[in-house]
């Protein structure tokens, strides 16, 4: 392989490509390895026509933009989603439509949507093209739901069920809403269950609701809790032990834990594969897991085929978030997608819950925000509706809690208008110092989580890279609290970047190293006490004064400040927009352009999927 590429000016070229993957390839749509997984399909299969083979490499690079398969008809608008570079399509050569997609049906390397399959590496049904894997995937995680949806509901004591929930959400004007009671209703009487809303709209309350709810139908039950990320993991099990339940209700869920997906399933050394699966399935009766925009394809099926037929699933998250790294919107499909009235359901539902619109798919929708109103609250909901003059006129509305920094040239070494920013992150910096200094792990880490930078680049003037050396250059300018010329001092704030399956922490999890007198410990939120780990024994450490929104998803600050790039920039997305904005509960800081707001709003993410059509 390594005889076809050629570094030059740090753009990678397959030599060998001609026609148009060379073409694609050298204006930087397709990588070098998507060029030659194509071309190696091309020969294995006996294929050369070259409209196929460039279907089949923008297929490689649609599921790295997160896109599960590639629609043909739309190919320029879903494969571009990521990279740090903006790339000009519009005079590259692409296929019209109706033609490609015959070409690509009569392959010998694609086959159809017949169960059995054919053994090609290519599907394409209904205008979307897949690899076979992902076709795969795709089709089991709808089979399991649709079977899972056919099988006859759970059996529920109505009258218990009506008495816990008249417990639990008395009628008088300070109680919750009745959406978050109706929510628990429908999760206790299904056996697949989808809880969506934003950040502070009660999810959290309640998943907790319910689960001591089903605890009173059967205090027998065995309940797992999970998330994608060992920090979206700390924080759910913190949360649900934050939700204010009467006595009787809280001792009913006290004790659970929450782990990651994986460890849940029980991952298996170097395979893919979890030692939970559909032979062996997990001995729980409640599967609850929270963040699922973040859940990609690959990772429900393999949860999906892992949970009993008779066990409750409960799919909690946003989906209006930035989805999965990795290829799918599961749970974007699963709210988006269309779903045929359940009268059984409404007909229980009358006689437990409030009066609402018919339930479809098992979703319930939370739209009351309760962890923060004011300006982060009208631009969250501009963001969400696509309505930019209403976001840029939250911005500059003035409030305490959203300041708009505009015009600032961060190209330069020290961009003007971000005094404050610079004074917020060097305070926060030594607050943090001075709780690790002192050993106080729960205080460090709590500091830590006061402010947090956030960048869509990794990258460039506007990345991660450049702006967490601009921060490291402040605090040492500042004069330090500890002494940094240790690798582990005191305060230093911990980014994990690889899984730690024995020491329990994982990759995205955050963390900050703290004085002990056994020497320096770097510590991490675990939903309970801090765990402690010797520095000696972690390995994929880096340090985190800036992150990457997709980093901070599934995590929550008191302030954050967003850095956003250029308005052509094609990581800039309304999700991204308004997934960093809804990270602070206190205020937000969005340093750019009104342009970038703008473009940002104007370009929601196109992820390909086929999931919503058969659901």
């Amino acid at each position: 392989m390594t005889a076809d590429l050629l570094a030059e000016d740090g753009i990678r070229f397959a030599t060998r490509a001609t026609g148009l993957l060379a073409a694609f390839n050298e204006r930087g749509v397709l990588a070098a390895t998507d060029v030659h997984v194509a071309r190696r399909l091309g020969l294995l299969g006996g294929e050369g026509d070259e409209q196929v083979l460039l279907a089949a490499a923008l297929v490689v690079r649609a599921l790295r933009a997160g896109s599960v398969c590639l629609d043909l008809a739309a190919v320029d608008r879903t494969v571009l989603a990521e990279g740090d570079e903006v790339v000009d399509t519009s005079d590259l050569p692409w296929p019209d439509p109706a033609p490609w997609t015959a070409a690509c049906a009569a392959s010998p390397l694609v086959g159809g949507d017949d169960q059995a399959g054919t053994g090609r590496p290519l599907r394409l049904v209904d205008g979307l093209l897949y690899l076979d894997r992902y076709w795969r995937q795709e089709q089991q995680v709808r089979d399991t739901l649709a079977r899972r949806a056919a099988a006859p509901s759970p059996s529920v004591d109505t009258d218990r069920l009506r008495g816990a929930l008249d417990r639990l959400y008395p009628a008088h004007p300070d109680a919750p809403d009745d959406a978050q009671r109706r929510a628990v209703a429908v999760c206790t009487l299904r056996w697949t269950s989808v809880l969506a809303g934003g950040p502070g709209t009660g999810k959290t309350t309640t998943v907790a609701t319910l689960l001591a709810v089903l605890r009173d139908q059967d205090p027998s039950l065995r309940i797992a809790l999970a998330a994608p990320t060992g920090k979206a993991a700390a924080r759910m099990q913190e949360a649900l032990a934050e939700v204010d339940l009467p006595d009787a209700d809280r001792a009913r869920i006290a004790g659970l834990s929450a782990s990651t997906i994986h460890r849940l399933l029980g991952p298996i050394r170097g395979s893919s594969r979890f030692r939970h699966d559909r032979h062996r399935h997990l001995p729980f009766d409640v599967v609850v897991v929270d963040e699922t925009s973040m859940v990609s394809l690959t990772l429900m099926a393999r949860l999906l085929e892992a949970v009993r037929p008779d066990a409750r699933l409960v799919l909690v998250g946003d989906p209006d978030q930035l989805a999965s790294v990795e290829a799918g919107a599961v749970l974007g499909d699963l709210v988006a997608a269309p779903a045929d009235p359940e009268p059984g359901l409404d007909r229980a539902l009358e006689r437990v819950a409030a009066p609402g619109p018919p339930v479809r798919g098992g979703v319930t929708v939370l739209d009351r925000t309760w962890r923060f109103h004011g300006t982060i609250a009208r631009l969250a909901g501009a963001i969400r509706e696509g309505d930019a003059d209403e976001a840029v006129a939250a911005l500059r509305a003035g409030e305490h809690d959203v300041v708009f920094v505009e015009d600032s040239d961060l190209t330069t070494r020290d961009p003007g208008g971000l005094a404050e920013l610079r004074e917020e992150v060097v305070g926060s910096a030594a607050e943090t110092e001075l709780a690790a200094l002192d050993g106080d792990a729960a205080l460090a880490l709590a500091r830590l989580d006061e402010h947090r930078l956030l960048c869509a680049h990794r990258r460039g003037p506007y990345g991660v890279t450049r702006w967490a050396a601009d921060v490291e250059r402040w605090l040492l300018e500042a004069g330090p609290v500890a002494d940094r010329d240790e690798e582990w001092y005191p305060g230093r704030p911990l980014l994990v970047t690889a899984n730690d399956h024995d020491r329990g922490i994982y990759n995205g999890d955050t963390g900050v190293v703290i004085g002990t007198p056994r020497g320096p410990r770097a510590a991490f939120a675990r939903g309970g006490a801090p765990v402690e780990i010797a520095p000696s024994l972690l390995d994929g450490i880096a340090t985190v004064y800036a992150m990457t929104v997709h980093r901070a998803q599934g995590s929550q600050f008191a302030r954050v400040s967003v850095v956003l790039p250029p308005a052509e920039s094609p990581l800039l997305t309304r999700e991204l927009l308004y997934t960093a904005v809804t990270r602070a509960r206190v205020r937000v800081r969005l340093v750019g352009s009104e342009e970038a707001v703008r473009a940002a709003i104007a370009r929601p993410i196109g992820r390909a999927s086929g999931l919503r059509r058969g659901l």
